[in-house]
């Protein structure tokens, strides 16, 4: 009986720690998701706020106290805008340049990240120093030579204008981010095409870009989306309507087409419209986005 005590109360004292143990799990795990939860509703409060407030009709809009839910919920906002020719033309107007910078940045960006993940040539970190200051160069300070230079090619109100100014910013992040991709992929498939004949460039079209897809994929969104969200050079090189592109024709809103004042409801509806096209695009390819980003992360 005198052993039989000690052991229920070794016993008792190890079920007390565990069920310490666990509640301490219980809470971490539910402190961690309720941060969670309040980081994703900070990032996503004002694109919800963007969206409720787009869905109010006229006579709600600057009622005090504020209604924070709209009711009744109205879509004469979005009707507006989608009747609107000048911002449904700045929306292709934004594609067509997103898209055009896009494909030339990532063009030129494999070709230029490939040689410099694996050809030896002198002065290749300045080079990667040089890309990298071009990055962090800031647009505002070249915008008047460039105003001037484009003027003189003929190019305002041009979608050049546009794509190559984006294509000279967007171009040094490609080259970081594929060349860092490139760099991951086994230098032995490429000697092993090189004994087959293959060239240069046919080792990248057929053997390294089907490797790298997850870091072009990631790659090619981030330039889209850089080129799509671009207002400055829009703004000082575009000044006829039609060549607007959306973030432009959003901020022209006020008192242009729809109503004396300021017209939140448009606004706010238009800029739900231009963000649309970026969160689709993220979520039908968010796998390959989630797998360029931590591609190279682990070796071995």
């Amino acid at each position: 009986m005198a052993m039989s005590q000690p052991r229920a109360r070794s016993g008792a004292q190890s079920g007390g720690i565990l069920r310490n143990k666990t509640a301490r799990l219980v809470l971490d795990r539910g402190l961690f998701y309720l941060f969670l939860a309040f980081f994703v509703l900070f990032c996503l409060g004002p694109f919800i706020w963007t969206l409720i407030t787009s869905l109010k009709s006229e006579g709600t809009l600057y009622l005090r106290p504020t209604l924070y839910w709209p009711d009744p919920i109205s879509l004469e906002s979005w009707r507006k805008v989608l009747t609107l020719e000048r911002f449904t033309r700045s929306i292709l107007n934004s594609a067509i340049v997103a898209s055009s910078a896009t494909l030339i940045s990532l063009t030129v960006g494999a070709l230029c990240a490939y040689a410099i993940a694996r050809v030896r040539f002198p002065g290749k970190n300045l080079v990667l120093a040089l890309v990298l200051g071009v990055a962090m160069f800031p647009g505002i300070a070249i915008i008047s030579p460039l105003y001037l230079q484009f003027s003189d090619w003929g190019l305002i109100n041009n979608y050049w204008a546009l794509i190559l100014p984006n294509v000279t910013f967007t171009l040094p992040v490609c080259i970081w981010t594929l060349n860092a991709f490139f760099r991951e992929i086994p230098l032995e498939l490429e000697e092993a095409a090189k004994v087959d004949g293959a060239t240069r460039l046919q080792t990248l079209v057929r053997i390294v870009a089907p490797l790298a897809a997850p870091g072009v994929f990631t790659t090619a969104i981030l330039l889209f989306i850089a080129a799509w969200n671009e207002f400055l050079f829009a703004r000082t090189f575009m000044s006829r309507p039609e060549m607007l592109t959306a973030t432009v024709a959003i901020a022209g809103f006020e008192g242009a087409d729809v109503a004396t004042g300021t017209p939140w409801g448009e606004i706010t509806a238009a800029s739900v419209i231009i963000t649309l096209p970026l969160v689709i695009l993220v979520l039908v390819f968010q796998r390959r986005i989630v797998a360029g980003l931590t591609a190279g992360a682990v070796k071995g």
